[in-house]
């Protein structure tokens, strides 16, 4: 496995290594450098690297439990831990902060999972010409993230390269359940319009037949103005809407105005960008049935 010499790091990095703690990186695994030395930048990516790397692996989240992953600024110590790394797992123009450090500092090592999520939608109609960076929320699209890294597990570390493919094909059949899952729960409901908190749910509308309504874009702190939740309150009424979703990593304030506006109520759908301990689960699978049953109350489905 690569390792990084001491005089790879400046003098100043050092000190700032020395006055962070561990909690400056969200999870890291204890292991020896015998394993594949994995860096994830955001949690979908982590969960995934685990499963396919099992105990040939450890794995580093460059972000934070319960940490917005769009405002991701890295550490000097999560920055030495991505550089020390064998494989950088991220998704292009995400996450600058990340993009720039694998630029600068893991060049060989990164990988880019975006060619692999069919990165094709949209946000909402409103937003032409940007890219829903959520891929993981379509299971399907996961799947295929999911085979790929395991083939670069297998080309940083081919002695294990059988046990990273195996560990990749289970993942998939996993994720192919929740695809049926999602598909038998959905295919018969009452409506078919999504308002979200913020417009993070574009490839799961997308694959279940839901059309979204953001009050929020992309990014979840970017507030819209008077006139935008003007028009969202009236594509509620006009639509029957009776659910309007909020989530766990940002504020339901916009969210809330609009179901009181309306007559709606709430309820949280989580886009799965980190867990914290309001998470509706333990891990990724947990949460999407939740997700699921919160989906099936809120548009009425058989």
């Amino acid at each position: 496995m690569k390792v990084v010499p001491a005089f790879a790091v400046t003098a100043t990095a050092l000190l700032a290594l020395t006055a962070c703690g561990s909690g400056d990186t969200a999870t890291t695994s204890a292991g020896s450098r015998d394993r594949l030395e994995v860096s994830a930048a955001f949690y979908p990516l982590q969960w995934a690297s685990e499963r396919i790397g099992g105990e040939h692996v450890v794995v580093s989240g460059l972000t934070k439990p319960g940490a917005e992953p769009h405002d991701l600024e890295l550490t000097p110590k999560a920055t030495a831990d991505l550089a020390a790394s064998d494989v950088v797992l991220y998704l292009a123009g995400f996450q600058p902060a990340v993009d720039e450090a694998v630029e600068t500092q893991a060049k060989e090592a990164g990988f880019d999972v975006a060619p692999h999520a069919d990165l094709t939608l949209a946000p909402t109609a409103d937003e032409a010409g940007a890219k829903d960076p959520h891929f993981w929320l379509d299971p399907v699209r996961l799947m295929k993230v999911s085979t790929a890294i395991g083939e670069r597990f297998a080309a940083a570390d081919p002695a294990n390269a059988a046990d990273y493919r195996a560990g990749a094909t289970a993942l998939v059949k996993d994720l192919g359940a929740l695809d049926d899952d999602f598909r038998t729960g959905l295919a018969q409901c009452r409506s078919d319009e999504l308002v979200t908190g913020h417009a993070a749910f574009a490839y799961l509308a997308d694959r279940y037949g839901l059309s979204q309504e953001g009050i929020a874009g992309i990014n979840p702190d970017a507030e819209p103005d008077a006139a935008t939740l003007r028009d969202l309150a009236a594509h509620v009424e006009e639509h029957g809407v009776t659910t309007i979703y909020t989530e766990t990593l940002a504020s339901p304030a916009l969210a809330e105005t609009v179901a009181r506006e309306t007559g709606a109520t709430t309820a949280v759908l989580d886009p799965i960008e980190g867990l914290t301990d309001a998470s509706a689960g333990k891990d990724y699978l947990e949460v999407m049935r939740s997700n699921l049953a919160t989906l099936r109350t809120g548009q009425q489905c058989q």
